[in-house]
């Protein structure tokens, strides 16, 4: 019971992080998301260091590991910018918000011993219908409705974070200190992506200064809580938690940017913490 607790937490503590990446993103808007990604996962990857130049054997992790970290973490934005290249960026964000529900759906397939109920999957549709409606809700008509390929890559960036997410818990266990080698990593290879694909951006104080606040919260603490709250926790219970994020996020980006607050919002955090509960219930 414990340990569930503290798992939650972890995972709230994630969600919390991630729910500024929206309004920082917007803030940074004019990087080239490359570029933007591998300076803030490296940045992110320096909260690692006190624990590895104390034991140099946090890092000291299999070929395996390595690789299904760098799946993760670089295969999913990888994918996403991709796809909001490709397609309407709403609803690119909303087919990438498919993560939780997959998360829930393929545990049984990854995770042996997992058993899913059908009050697990009616939570789950549940937060992603709160999901949609609150970005959806919030896009004030920008939202095409036109069917674009960059669909399937944001689809599989949705895939790739669930599976990453569910195969940490099944894989040879490893230290949440490796999680720094996994960003320096995709970091570098994001940097690499910048110089095949973008054009070089200059940067200015104020730019460094929300590179490191998204380096060291939303591209870098969050993975590190994410991956404690896996290790104690439920995977079911925690991708339920997860529709909090979208949420979160949308809300905070209708404060920053003083739009008024619809109908829509309301409903969704209502949809989305009654799936919450209804997953912590199915316990």
């Amino acid at each position: 019971m414990l340990a569930t607790m503290q798992a939650n937490l972890y995972a709230l503590g994630a969600i919390a992080l991630w729910v500024a990446l929206a309004s920082l993103g917007v803030a940074l808007k004019h990087i080239p998301p490359f570029l933007l990604t591998g300076i803030a996962l490296l940045m992110g990857s320096l909260l690692a260091l006190p624990f590895v130049l104390k034991d140099k054997r946090h890092w000291a992790i299999p070929a395996k590991t390595l690789a299904l970290g760098i799946y993760g973490l670089f295969g999913f934005h990888f994918l996403l910018f991709i796809a909001l290249r490709h397609a309407p960026p709403v609803e690119a964000n909303l087919v990438n918000y498919l993560w939780p529900l997959l998360m829930v759906v393929l545990a049984p397939l990854f995770l042996p011993g997992v058993t899913l109920r059908v009050v697990h999957v009616l939570a789950a549709l549940l937060g992603f219908a709160g999901a949609a409606l609150a970005i959806l809700g919030a896009a004030d008509g920008d939202a095409s409705g036109a069917w674009a390929w960059g669909y399937l890559p944001a689809l599989g960036s949705a895939f790739i974070w669930a599976s990453y997410s569910l195969l940490t818990k099944r894989g040879a266990p490893f230290p949440t200190a490796a999680i720094g080698l996994f960003g320096l990593v995709s970091g570098l290879l994001s940097l690499l992506c910048h110089w095949a694909l973008e054009p070089a951006a200059a940067l200015s104080g104020r730019d460094w200064l929300l590179l490191a606040l998204l380096g060291l919260g939303p591209l870098g603490g969050a993975f590190f809580l994410w991956d404690k709250a896996l290790k104690l926790g439920d995977a079911l219970q925690i991708g339920i938690l997860s529709y909090l994020t979208p949420l979160g996020s949308t809300a905070l980006l209708i404060l920053v940017s003083d739009r008024a607050w619809g109908w829509r919002i309301g409903l969704a955090a209502v949809m989305i913490v009654g799936a919450a509960l209804l997953g912590t219930r199915a316990r």
